[in-house]
């Protein structure tokens, strides 16, 4: 199975798991476990959610994460304050990375919005370098989306 097909068949899992649940945590907990275990290369997939004028870890899968990250700060903070998809190759690169895993090289990060307001990021690393790319970000958005 190719990338685009795997994101095709996930997507429709996605929109099956969550067709008639509303609450957020147990759709972004499912979401989360969907996305990390079926996702090659992905070392964490989760979820924080805008509360407070900052980001709090949300459901995830992986290693330990960080707990608070303040808006505009690391990959996750830049997502969330310019409301657009970060795609960042190699994280050492990226000026204030928040480094919550030492073994993290590549990351994404979706914000998810609702009414134009920041409700949550949706966040996937990797310990490959450049394992994220515009199929990606087309298909974890519209998997997001369905939150």
């Amino acid at each position: 199975m190719d990338k685009l097909e795997r994101y095709q068949l996930l997507l429709k899992q996605a929109q099956s798991l969550l067709e008639d649940e509303h609450d957020l945590i147990a759709n972004m907990s499912n979401i989360s476990a969907l996305l990390f275990n079926n996702l090659p290369d992905v070392s964490y997939a989760g979820f924080y959610r805008y509360q407070n004028n900052e980001l709090i870890l949300g459901p995830f899968q992986g290693p330990i994460a960080c707990m608070h990250i303040a808006i505009g700060k690391g990959v996750c903070g830049t997502a969330a304050k310019a409301k657009e998809t970060q795609i960042v190759p190699d994280v050492h690169k990226f000026a204030g990375h928040i480094a919550c895993d030492a073994a993290t090289n590549s990351e994404i990060v979706i914000p998810i919005m609702k009414n134009e307001a920041l409700i949550a990021v949706l966040d996937l690393d990797s310990k490959n370098f450049a394992r994220f790319d515009d199929i990606d970000a087309e298909y974890l958005t519209k998997i997001a989306n369905c939150i």
